[in-house]
This record gives C-alpha cells, structure tokens and sequence, in this order.
C-alpha cells in the first residue's frame, strides 16, 4: 500500500454566512484525500490548544489519518476566515496559522526515521517548513509542494526548487504561453515535475520532457474549497501506485511518465469535480463554539 505524509498546515476554515467551521489546511487535506483514495495517510504539524485544534484533530481520528508525530502548544490554532460568492471561495483573512508561526515544525533524528518510512511528503507555502526541505531531500520518499499563487516570489522559488520532485502552481490569471514559460523556468530551478492548475481551463504539466495538459471535468460546484489539494492528492496518489506496480526506478523511464501522467492527470480531474460538491475541503463542518465566536468574528462588518 502506498504510504504518505501531509506536512505543514491545520486549520479551521470559519465560514463566517453560515457559522460553521470545516477542517482544513493543505497539507491536512492531502492525508484526508489521500486517504479516501486508498494510500495510508499520516498528517504531521503543530496543533494549538483550543477547540479549532481538537476538531481537526478528532477529524484525523474519524477519517483514520495517523498524527502520532504532531507537537501541541497552548494558544490558538490556524484558522482562516471564508465566504462564498457562487461557489467559490473567497478568504477574508487569516490568523498566518496561529500556534504554528512561533512554533514552526522541526525535525528530530526520531522524526526523520519515521519520514523515510513513506513514499512521499507533500508539503505547502504555509507550513513553514521551507527550512526542512534539505533534510528531507536526503530522505527516501519524494517531495511534493504546493507554491498555491506564490510561484512569483523568486526567493521561496530559489529556495524550495533544488529540493523537490513535484511542485503544483495555482496559475488562473496565466496564458497557455506564461503558463509554459512558468513551468519551464521552476524545472531548469531543479523541480522534476511542475503542474499549473488553472481552474476552469484546466492543468498543464512539464516533466522535462514534454508538456501534458488536462481539460477540468466540469461541474456545478457547492463550493470549490480544496479543489487545488484534491487535484494535486489524487495526480499523486494514482502515480504512487503505478509505480508500486512498476519500481520506483520507473520514474525515470519517458515512457513510463508518458503514460502514467495522462491517466492520473485524468483521475486528479475526476476527484476535484467530485469534491466540488461538498461543502467545507471534506465536509465535517460544526458550529463556531460561542467562546470563539467573538475571535473569529473580529474586525468583520
């Protein structure tokens, strides 16, 4: 069975129109997704000591996603403020992860025996965690990490590129000649595979080798929130376990790429349609508890 790590992100997702906070954070939702696809999934973060904490983590518990390497701190866990229009998400603000910004994940020898057990870790731009990629590196598993729409600093791109496998872009204001360049210029930084997803005009993926591109399964969406994790989880997961089949040593065949790509840049499509139609990144929404209402709240007219 395929083995992964989300490393980095928790947090709430406080829907302020209806009350209700989902749990989230990208690295989160990848072992969530991951899970639901068929792979072991563990998550390992930083947790705060609130109520926000204790659903995401009762969450892991409930979908079977192991945490045994997560810290705990007292204060406030991440979360982020969110609205609908249509659809589609649209933040208005955050707490930049709360515990976890003073508290940033570090590595202890203990910690990396248990990451060279996986296959991959899938890490993000808001886990805090660029520092470790070197270490990581050095592990077993391949590295995957999300820039989102970060792609355009050249510093965390200098930075993160020499040290991973796969990097995901969130690209929607790009052309299909920017969106090549773009893809080009992160690999000649030292990332293997770069996909750019570009919302209803679907993804674009370099290997190195060549360009593939994927069309969107089109679907009315309830709420597009995880749509970029969903895509980036299941195009992982899928090419994970065709390399089960194959070798790890696959990877490196053209052939191989060419075609194990179409078909998870297919399924990525597939998934992301489906958790359109969920609300919150997997569902579990609860009420705001009383005692956060006024934190949570702050500042919003």
């Amino acid at each position: 069975m395929v083995k992964v790590l989300g490393l980095g992100d928790n947090v709430c997702d406080v829907y302020l129109h209806t009350g209700t906070m989902y749990p989230g954070g990208q690295a989160v939702n990848f072992a969530v997704y991951a899970g639901q696809l068929g792979a072991q999934a563990d998550f390992m973060g930083v947790f705060g000591g609130d109520a926000v904490a204790r659903h995401v983590q009762s969450t892991l518990d409930e979908k079977g996603v192991g945490r045994s390497h997560c810290r705990s701190y007292p204060g406030e866990n991440g979360f982020a403020r969110v609205t609908l229009v249509e659809g589609d998400r649209v933040f208005m603000g955050s707490n930049r992860g709360g515990v976890l910004q003073e508290h940033p994940i570090y590595l202890e020898q203990a910690d990396l025996d248990y990451i060279a057990g996986f296959d991959l870790v899938h890490t993000t731009n808001n886990g805090f965690v660029d520092s470790l990629l070197p270490q990581l590196s050095q592990l077993p598993p391949f590295v995957s990490y999300d820039f989102s729409y970060r792609w355009n600093e050249e510093d965390r791109v200098e930075r993160v590129c020499p040290y991973i496998d796969f990097a995901f872009l969130s690209c929607s204001g790009l052309d299909d000649v920017q969106t090549q360049d773009l893809c080009r210029r992160l690999h000649e930084k030292g990332c293997g595979v770069v996909t750019a997803t570009r919302g209803s005009k679907g993804a674009t993926v370099f290997d190195g080798s060549r360009f593939y591109e994927q069309r969107p399964h089109l679907v009315e969406p309830v709420d597009t929130m995880g749509a970029g994790d969903s895509f980036a989880t299941a195009m992982l997961i899928s090419l994970l376990q065709a390399l089960e089949q194959e070798g790890r040593n696959a990877w490196s065949w053209e052939s191989f790429r060419a075609n194990a790509l179409p078909q998870a840049l297919d399924k990525a499509a597939a998934f992301s349609a489906r958790n359109c139609l969920v609300h919150g990144a997997f569902g579990c929404g609860v009420p705001v508890p009383e005692e956060l209402r006024p934190r949570m709240y702050e500042g919003i007219q």
